[in-house]
């Protein structure tokens, strides 16, 4: 929390000094009572004392003046507030290795259903756009709010060769720099990545794409799919069949991630995929404002007052 006007803040010592001053007049009254009352008729003449409940109205008038204090110092906070409108960029590794069959019914099925799910969770005033990468990458769908058009593009990505990561993410941060929203102003845009391995051919490489998201403010989320033992089969001369390990490579997301401000995370199973998702929408669908909060200090100072007198008149029987 920061304050605009911090040195209110010194006015803080009188609530301590407050409190002191109460203390004090409490025991001058104690010291009168005695000197004119037998403290042995003392409950005799009084129905029922009130003990430690007379301090609950002190308390919360006090805090009500820390409230209000805390208030006049103008606090500022960051506050977690819905996010109506953005650009989120699908983009989806369609190398060989996507057909490996350790993520049912394939590591690329996979990810085109679980993206396709991941539309009925972010808002529809977003924008989406999804890219495709193989031996390169390339537009599948430019940004548009017609889901049934995001969904056929994603069923449309065919099997390919290569992992040209870092051109997927050099055209993905780039493709929300022509979309506008309401006010003229460009659109907050995300990359969601879904691969299985290393970066493999393209004319980009990974770093010289990690700077460019970088420097137009696209974060870059990550998702690693596949377990150690996905393999896919490959036809060779003379109608035989060889089996190729394709293991997940971590290494080249989890960097994109880390260096674009994204998140990266590992999927084992189309469950788990399936959670993923579930959390990017959310984190997408929210932004950090930093917003002034006084009135929220004036309001729980008003709730104290309130119960504070509310205490004083109906148990106490004392006007506050």
């Amino acid at each position: 929390m920061t304050f605009e006007q911090p040195l209110v803040l010194v006015a803080l010592v009188v609530v301590p000094a407050a409190a002191g001053l109460w203390l004090a007049n409490e025991r001058r009254r104690r010291r009168s009572a005695a000197v004119f009352t037998s403290l042995a008729l003392l409950p005799n003449l009084v129905d029922r004392s009130p003990g430690r409940l007379r301090l609950v109205p002190v308390a919360l008038f006090l805090v009500a003046l820390t409230f209000l204090i805390v208030g006049f110092a103008r606090p500022h906070a960051n506050i977690t507030v819905p996010r109506h409108e953005a650009t989120v960029v699908l983009a989806i590794d369609v190398s060989r290795s996507m057909q490996a069959q350790d993520v049912a019914p394939s590591r690329m099925v996979a990810a085109q259903r679980a993206a396709g799910a991941f539309l009925d969770e972010i808002p529809s005033t977003y924008a989406v756009a999804v890219v495709g990468f193989g031996t390169r990458a390339f537009v599948a769908l430019p940004p548009t709010q017609d889901r049934s058009l995001a969904r056929q593009a994603l069923a449309d990505l065919a099997p390919s060769e290569g992992t040209a990561i870092g051109d997927a993410v050099s055209l993905a941060a780039k493709l929300g720099l022509r979309q506008r929203a309401a006010d003229g102003t460009v659109p907050p845009e995300s990359v969601l990545l879904l691969s299985d391995g290393a970066r493999d051919g393209g004319r980009v490489s990974t770093a010289t794409a990690e700077k460019q998201a970088k420097a137009l403010h696209v974060p870059v989320s990550t998702v690693l799919l596949g377990t150690p033992n996905g393999v896919v089969q490959e036809q060779l001369t003379g109608g035989y069949t060889v089996q190729i390990r394709v293991p997940p490579s971590p290494g080249t997301l989890a960097q994109i991630a880390r260096a674009t401000g994204g998140e990266f995370f590992r999927a084992g199973s189309p469950a788990a995929l399936a959670s993923v998702y579930r959390h990017l929408a959310t984190r997408i669908g929210h932004t950090t404002e930093n917003r002034e909060i006084t009135d929220l200090f004036a309001l729980g100072a008003l709730v104290l007052l309130l119960a504070g007198g509310a205490v004083s008149m109906l148990w106490l029987r004392r006007v506050p």
